[in-house]
């Protein structure tokens, strides 16, 4: 029998260690962006991007399923507009991963030239490819690890070895339970995740290298520079301030939005076709090739307009349904106009967070695909008030070009010229606390605080005699409880009988230098230095798919009669 062209590990199989041969200890690093996907390692005393076979360092993220074999978009790029337009292709996957069909992000898919289907109750989407005239379901893992098994057999067949440790970047904004879906769907691809790195930290630590190395170069004392990171890609804009000396980067604030270039590209096609939502709701096989027709005719203006003024275009969509517009860079800027105040808040506020004023700046550093759009390096340039913008690294190639270097930091990689001498001290992207106070959000490990982290609090209880507590755990940033993603719950027993306000719960949450999240807690009455109950600790997240029912049950189930009220801070 034929060898399989690919093998995708189901869920179940994921959870036991690859009992193989060891694996090189070099760690490969691997963007995969929202329409685009790089790979990078560490070679000698650089780093090297890898090319598919037809020599591109940039490939598109997307899966055809077409047959019995899906293909990804690792090695070839000529059918990707022809398969788009038959709904057979799934892309915008990292979009998707991880979120409900409640997610505004979801109900903004529902426009993509495949099946995006939702029954809005805070589940997971239903996801299908269009094959021979079927619906072939999928998911956003599935098809993530798809892409992932074509992409590790292409830098296998290059290096003549196998891997295993990959270091991925990810957006600043998505949630642990995103990340869990990432790592999951590496484990199926047969990959173990060392780190994943926020995509402005791993471009962070690129710049603390090249500031390292220019130090030595010329013989300089290695003084703190302060930068500002900004990154915008098709799916996320991401914006970070690290201050960097002596090859140690410190981030001092992240900040992070669900805006990219596909909400560019999708404002853009409901302004030229204002009606597109009705002719596209059925998603029939004729319908499915006009968002396609129209996406890649939008696409192509968007990339013109970023090299000149005014650009035409003319796409018959069939039955008599065509557009034949000139359309103006001042339109575009104008029609996405609250895109582009979005990015300029996010830039505003990570500055506040990190307590840095635009004159403390010592570089402004511009990354992501939408990096070479005209508005959005004036706007940047704007905030930061006309500082130069930093010429030292790619805008395309600097996050996987930092997250190769961190997997060969991670992997323990000794460099004789001292070029990885470097340290990452990272930051929590969002607060992280429980549901206390009266349905309010009540953080235990405040945003932005530096990792690895042990903070705690201490609660009480609201009810006389309350022999139970719930603790229920969020990250987010939201004031109100179900502002914010649910990471887990569980339920503290046996609380000794007394009046309110007197026994007090101690909350403590740790994250390790892996990103692992531990929860505990403790109930100690007054008088006492013995727990009144065994401790409990729980690794989150916990909760799976559905999570969205799991808050909605929870209050169903539990109203205010297990909650906890705010006792006092404890100072670590």
């Amino acid at each position: 029998m034929a060898e399989p062209a690919y093998i995708v590990t189901s869920d179940s199989e994921t959870t036991g260690e690859e009992k193989s041969p060891a694996f090189s200890d070099i760690a490969i690093g691997i963007d995969i962006g929202t329409s685009q996907c790089s790979v990078a390692m560490w070679s000698g005393s650089r780093v090297e991007l890898l090319k598919n076979t037809g020599n591109q360092k940039i490939m598109k993220s997307f899966v055809t399923f077409k047959g019995n074999t899906p293909s990804g978009g690792v090695s070839s790029q000529l059918s990707y507009v022809d398969e788009m337009l038959s709904g057979a292709t799934i892309f915008n996957m990292k979009r998707l991963i991880g979120r409900v069909d409640t997610d505004p992000v979801v109900q903004a898919c529902k426009n993509l030239p495949f099946l995006v289907q939702t029954l809005d109750i805070g589940v997971r989407p239903f996801i299908a490819a269009l094959v021979n005239n079927m619906w072939r379901s999928t998911t956003p893992e599935e098809v993530l690890a798809i892409f992932l098994v074509e992409l590790r057999a292409m830098i296998e067949a290059q290096l003549k070895r196998r891997i295993r440790n990959v270091v991925l970047t990810v957006p600043v904004s998505f949630s642990r339970f995103q990340l869990t879906r990432i790592e999951r769907a590496c484990a199926m691809a047969g990959l173990h995740v060392l780190r994943l790195m926020p995509e402005p930290t791993a471009v962070a630590l690129l710049y603390a290298q090249q500031q390292q190395q220019s130090s030595h170069d010329n013989m300089g004392s290695g003084m703190e520079k302060i930068a500002l990171i900004f990154n915008m890609g098709a799916g996320y804009c991401d914006v970070a301030v690290t201050a960097t000396a002596g090859g140690v980067s410190q981030i001092k604030a992240l900040a992070g939005s669900t805006i990219g270039g596909e909400d560019l590209l999708q404002n853009m096609m409901r302004h030229l076709l204002p009606e597109s939502e009705n002719l596209f709701r059925s998603h029939g096989v004729t319908e499915i090739k006009r968002m396609g027709l129209l996406r890649v005719a939008t696409q192509d203006a968007i990339h013109q307009l970023s090299s000149q003024n005014s650009v035409r275009v003319d796409v018959d969509l069939g039955d008599d349904v065509k557009i034949c517009k000139a359309v103006h860079r001042e339109e575009f800027e104008e029609v996405n106009r609250k895109v582009f105040e979005k990015c300029e808040s996010l830039i505003i506020q990570c500055l506040k967070d990190a307590k840095v004023e635009v004159e403390d700046l010592n570089d402004v550093i511009i990354v992501g695909g939408c990096s070479c759009i005209p508005r959005v390096r004036s706007l940047v340039a704007n905030v930061c008030r006309g500082k130069e913008l930093y010429k030292g690294m790619h805008p395309l190639e600097a996050a996987v070009c930092g997250a190769a270097v961190e997997g060969a930091v991670a992997s323990g990689i000794n460099d004789p010229l001292g070029n990885l001498d470097l340290l990452t001290i990272q930051a929590t992207p969002l607060a992280i606390g429980i549901r206390a106070d009266g349905n309010k959000f009540v953080p235990v490990i405040p945003k932005d605080t530096a990792m690895p982290a042990r903070k705690e609090l201490v609660f009480t209880t609201v009810h006389d005699n309350q022999t139970e507590a719930l603790i229920i755990v969020y990250e987010g940033e939201g004031e109100k409880a179900e502002e914010n993603h649910l990471l887990g719950y569980f339920k503290i027993m046996g609380i000794p009988a007394a009046p309110k306000g007197i026994p007090e719960i101690n909350v403590c949450m740790d994250i390790n230098a892996a990103n692992v999240l531990r929860v505990l807690a403790g109930v100690v009455m007054p008088g006492s230095r013995k727990p009144a109950v065994p401790v409990m600790e729980v690794r989150m997240p916990s909760v799976d798919d559905g999570h969205g029912w799991c808050a909605e049950a929870l209050s169903r189930s539990y109203g205010a009669t297990l909650d906890l009220v705010t006792l006092r801070k404890i100072t670590l």
